[in-house]
């Protein structure tokens, strides 16, 4: 008797989502397609390893969220935020938001789509420091 096992389609450490049910990775795959001016911005400056050698994926499904940006191998995960997030509910939402993903061990860093226009550099420099120091 032979056995033959075939899969077909992508196979993930358990760990690299956290748990994440098949409806929060859909909602990460749609936002992929509607990245916001900033997002781009800073995803060309950290895709294919471009910052630090650290490999980051784009809007990932972590447990119940999906972030921007998330390097597994350091757990980091990069937030963008317009000014929406200076509203006094969405504000509290992302720091609740915030206090879970680190409760599951991933550390989160914040820039404001300024930021990212205006001081990329800086941003870029920043994020390799706090990987590196994880």
């Amino acid at each position: 008797m032979v056995c033959i096992m075939v899969y077909l389609g992508k196979t993930f450490p358990a760990t690299l989502h956290l748990g994440s049910g098949p409806k929060t990775i859909g909602q990460a795959k749609v936002l992929r397609k509607k990245e916001t001016e900033a997002e781009e911005i800073l995803w060309q400056a950290l895709r294919n390893r471009k910052c630090y050698g650290h490999k980051f994926r784009r809007q990932h499904a972590l447990g119940k969220f999906v972030v921007d940006f998330y390097c597994h191998e350091k757990r980091l995960a990069i937030e963008v935020d317009g000014g929406i997030h200076e509203q006094a509910d969405i504000a509290e939402r992302d720091i609740n938001r915030t206090f879970e993903l680190e409760r599951l061990g991933v550390i989160i860093i914040r820039f404001r789509n300024d930021d990212i226009f205006e001081r990329l550099a800086n941003v870029l420099r920043e994020i390799g420091e706090v990987a590196k120091a994880l």
